[in-house]
């Protein structure tokens, strides 16, 4: 995140804006970033990042990001891992599971696919890099103070 500009405080996101998609199963999110360019904007890129499933609690959705990420260029036609010697030495020091290292490796595999196949978000990539926030939509906040989050079991579990 870069340094607030003038009135704005820290902590704010004024960097780039950023469409995110996760299914809530998903081991995966898929983002897009958006960056002023001249008059306008333009998509700087595809982002991947690989975390646990979302979790929905009283104070709105729990995830934990598992270091690794994939960087996709906006035309998809390159793509680089990141992070990947950080993820090894947190495999080493047991933090991310052997479960959740097959997990992840499935979910790299699925997203490899999307982008091959030109599938799941991949398919609308060109109307997805033409998005733009609708200036009327109304920012969304999050309620202050945010009581303590407990998390919400899933049916049957």
């Amino acid at each position: 995140m870069g340094k607030p500009g003038p009135g704005v405080p820290a902590g704010v996101w004024q960097e780039a804006d950023l469409l995110l998609w996760k299914a809530p199963t998903s081991w995966f999110s898929i983002n897009a970033f958006f960056v002023l360019d001249g008059d306008g904007r333009r998509l700087r890129s595809w982002y991947v990042n690989f975390a646990h499933p979302t979790c929905r609690t009283d104070a709105g959705f729990d995830t934990l990001d598992l270091i690794v990420d994939l960087v996709v260029a906006p035309d998809l036609t390159r793509w680089e891992w990141k992070d990947e010697d950080e993820y090894a030495h947190v495999r080493r020091l047991g933090i991310v599971s052997d479960t959740e290292h097959h997990a992840v490796d499935a979910a790299r595999g699925e997203v490899l696919a999307m982008l091959t196949e030109r599938s799941g978000v991949f398919a609308q990539a060109e109307r997805w890099a033409a998005w733009r926030w609708e200036p009327a939509w109304p920012m969304p906040r999050l309620p202050r103070p945010v009581a303590a989050a407990r998390r919400v079991a899933p049916e049957g579990g």
